[in-house]
């Protein structure tokens, strides 16, 4: 059954597909990822003090606009490789998460403002270099990422974004109506609708399911606002807008071109910044690694080769630094997308790739963007909580596919309980040395990821029989 499931050009990378059809497909990826792709920026430049309500709120403009661009651009350059930068694999390019807790301690300890954010900047830029040489050395490097290391990293990516997902199903962590009745059922309706066309029909609708999930989701939030009131007032007594609101006026607001700016934040050199930071790109490099391990067995059931990995992890960082140019944080392999790949097995690069041009589009075309950004989180929740899972799955059938023998079961729980487990509940590191909170706080995936090559590397193989 899944064999017929899975025919056809949408399920071959290099599958000739029309553009009615690839489209849809692709669109559904930069549904899947919008919000994730701008939300790291959101955070940082209110951390430096650079973000809404600020003198430099229209910088704050301007870099998000920035970050559609350049994630368009080097997901195409990740789909179709320019000699050995990228992978030829499918995977979705975009703002990375797993930075924000390094950058938000950076920011505190640099005092933000727009010198911070230029420190990070340039940071970024000698971290991606770094990480295209560490792309360039993959292959000797690869016996220390077999598939018990990239399954468990897989995994522990699944994980941290399975509470991410249900936040979005919730409304939103920060909305002041985050897990009413309106926000759980809009999410549920998303589910719903994505389960039943992806199990009821077959072809093009089962193929997008994602995508006439979110859209039945928006018509969902319009109709509700027929009927709903569209604000609530808190325990305080302060009348807020319920997070299931669409939000028309800052798509009528948005112009229809603008040019992005190039070098928008001068850099600053500052060793507070790089050091962490160049850390954070070894491990970005290891996530990569995963993300395109669980990439190939979740939407093509194989491992991925050397020079899949190393084209791979050398366009996330050359990404990166040229996203830095642009002032927008470090670009790697978006994990959302991962799971959206496993879950509907569609690996047309072509459709990838009208997704990409989308996204470049949205960077050129801020009416477009502000029409998408406008999504409410619990549509976006609805999906993400499937996708994010399917993430989990794909890290557990790649450390399955050796076999679950003391040694790997010890590298599996470890990393997990130990590495995840450190990661998730920061505050168990509090009392060590900045450095250290910087590296491993915020993030189950740096640890565990640090944890399984150690393991790996340490534990003695057993002996065959």
């Amino acid at each position: 059954m899944e064999k017929a499931e899975t025919k056809g050009a949408a399920f071959d990378f290099y599958g000739k597909l029309p553009l009615t059809k690839a489209v849809p497909l692709g669109l559904q990826h930069v549904l899947a990822m919008f919000v994730g792709n701008l939300t790291p920026i959101l955070i940082i430049t209110g951390a430096c003090g650079i973000g809404a309500g600020s003198e430099f709120a229209e910088l704050q403009v301007d870099l998000l606009q920035n970050a559609m661009l350049v994630a368009g651009i080097v997901t195409l350059v990740q789909l179709y490789a320019i000699g050995p930068v990228g992978g030829k694999v499918p995977i979705i390019m975009g703002t990375s998460s797993g930075f924000i807790g390094v950058f938000n301690s950076v920011a505190k300890v640099m005092g933000g403002g727009i010198a911070g954010y230029g420190a990070i900047m340039l940071a970024s830029i000698l971290g991606g270099l770094f990480e295209t040489v560490l792309g360039f050395l993959l292959k000797p490097l690869r016996r220390f990422f077999p598939a018990v290391v990239t399954g468990t990293v897989v995994l522990s990516i699944g994980l941290s974004l399975v509470s991410v997902g249900v936040g979005s199903f919730g409304g939103g962590n920060a909305a002041a109506d985050f897990g009413s009745l309106e926000n759980l059922a809009l999410g549920a309706l998303v589910t719903v609708v994505i389960i039943a066309f992806k199990h009821g029909t077959k072809g093009m609708t089962s193929a997008s399911s994602i995508l006439i999930g979110i859209i039945a989701g928006y018509i969902a939030s319009a109709v509700m606002g027929l009927f709903l009131s569209p604000t609530g007032i808190t325990a305080d007594g302060v009348e807020y807008t319920k997070a299931w609101v669409l939000n028309w006026d800052k798509v009528a607001e948005a112009s229809w071109f603008s040019i992005p700016k190039l070098m928008p934040v001068p850099l600053v050199f500052d060793l507070r910044a790089i050091v962490p930071v160049l850390i954070m790109f070894i491990v970005t490099a290891v996530e990569t690694v995963g993300d395109i391990s669980g990439v190939m067995e979740g939407g093509m059931g194989r491992e991925a080769t050397d020079s899949e990995l190393s084209g791979g992890v050398i366009c996330d960082g050359l990404g990166s630094s040229f996203a830095a140019l642009f002032g927008v944080l470090p670009n790697t392999s978006f994990s959302q997308n991962v799971g959206l790949v496993a879950m509907t097995k569609i690996v047309n690069r072509h459709a990838l790739a009208t997704g990409a041009v989308f996204l470049v589009f949205c960077g050129l075309l801020p009416k477009l963007a502000a029409l998408i950004s406008i999504m409410p989180q619990s549509v976006l929740g609805g999906a993400a909580v499937m996708m994010f899972s399917s993430i989990v799955i794909s890290g557990i059938q790649l450390i399955t596919k050796e076999p679950l023998t003391a040694r790997n079961i010890t590298i599996v729980s470890t990393a997990l309980g130990l590495g995840y487990g450190i990661g998730a509940n920061g505050a168990v590191i509090a009392g060590l040395p900045e450095a250290v909170q910087l590296i491993f706080g915020g993030s189950g995936i740096v640890p565990a990821a640090i944890l399984a090559i150690v393991l790996n590397i340490v534990i003695p193989r057993e002996k065959k029989a």
